[in-house]
């Protein structure tokens, strides 16, 4: 039977591969957006500057902090990128979301297994750079290759996961060939920076499993996540194969607008393989950005159904603004 070896878990954020000195270039959206969920209400750019005024932030908007901070950012991923290394596993599950990237409102499922063959990396045009939104372009060689790059799929897997979860209570979508999105059949951003930074451009065969975390109305709850990670890792190990596997969790940790203590809550609820901390936290925190938290869960899921231990490399709050937007960043691992 397959057995999984590892299990990693990452943020994947526009400001990893952003140079530090141009981290205030995604300011802009955040001044223009007008309901930033925090802590279960949503608010403006200047309500948050006087909301979050005790927490004396602009000690976080220096470019000495913003180098300092990139860079324990990028010595995390190259940890996890060595540790993949190390491990070699043959086949990998990445658990992702997608942010209108290939789904839209036409059809959204709340799971979809991939089960194709292969997955391309399409490259954007300087035209639709020129659409994106601030300080998002900059940061596109962080996930997306510069020419079309194609991927392993591992459609057997792929089926025999879905069968597993068909039979334990989940009905999940499948997709043998992504829908067509503004890059044509790319893979959304989640599951490029994968490929692109922990993989080193090395790709492994992969079956990517998407997680609907920001789009109401059929968001799956933090407990479904968990327990979709606990069938999961079932589905792996009952697979009739010697291959290893290992399964990444890509996105988070809280943002647009960082909230610490959240971070902190999930963080130690699966070091501590606290199963009620993760699943009980309220779903209306479960927004925007921070919603990615909900591809960690899964794998912390599969994880503590294992009995492994997940060692943190590194938690890196990344601030943007004196409003407390920005991207929380988390690096860490299980073997």
């Amino acid at each position: 039977m397959a057995k999984i070896v590892l299990g990693m878990g990452t943020s994947h954020g526009p400001m990893l591969s952003t140079p530090p000195d141009k981290w205030d270039s995604r300011v802009p959206f955040d001044k223009a957006h007008k309901a930033h969920p925090f802590r279960g209400q949503t608010y403006s750019y200047d309500q948050l500057v006087d909301l979050r005024a005790s927490d004396d932030l602009a000690k976080e908007i220096t470019q000495d902090k913003w180098n300092a901070r990139y860079a324990a950012c990028r010595a995390a991923i190259t940890k996890l990128a060595d540790v993949y290394a190390q491990v070699k596993p043959d086949i990998a599950v990445i658990v992702g979301n997608d942010q209108k990237e290939v789904f839209t409102d036409k059809l959204m499922p709340a799971f979809t297994v991939f089960r194709g063959e292969t997955l391309l990396n399409v490259p954007m045009s300087d035209e639709q750079k020129s659409k994106l939104g601030p300080g998002v372009a900059i940061a596109t060689p962080g996930y997306m290759t510069p020419q079309l790059a194609q991927y392993p799929g591992v459609p057997d897997l792929a089926d025999h996961i879905t069968r597993h979860l068909m039979a334990n209570q989940f009905d999940v979508a499948v997709s043998s060939e992504l829908p067509e999105g503004p890059r044509g059949h790319g893979v959304p951003h989640a599951f490029g920076f994968i490929y692109r930074q922990i993989m080193r451009d090395q790709p492994i065969p992969t079956v990517p499993l998407f997680v609907n975390t920001f789009y109401p109305p059929n968001q799956p709850s933090a407990k479904r996540c968990f327990d979709f990670g606990a069938q999961l890792k079932s589905a792996i190990e009952s697979w009739p194969t010697d291959k290893t596997v290992a399964i990444f969790a890509s996105g988070g940790l809280t943002h647009f607008v960082i909230d610490e203590a959240l971070d902190q809550r999930v963080l130690a609820g699966m070091q501590a393989r606290d199963i009620e901390s993760l699943t009980t936290i309220p779903e209306n925190l479960f927004q925007d950005g921070t919603s990615e938290l909900k591809n960690w869960i899964p794998v912390a899921g599969a994880m503590t159904s294992l009995g492994l231990d997940m060692h943190l490399v590194d938690y890196v709050p990344c601030y943007r603004s004196p409003a407390g937007t920005g991207n929380a960043m988390g690096f860490a691992y299980w073997r």
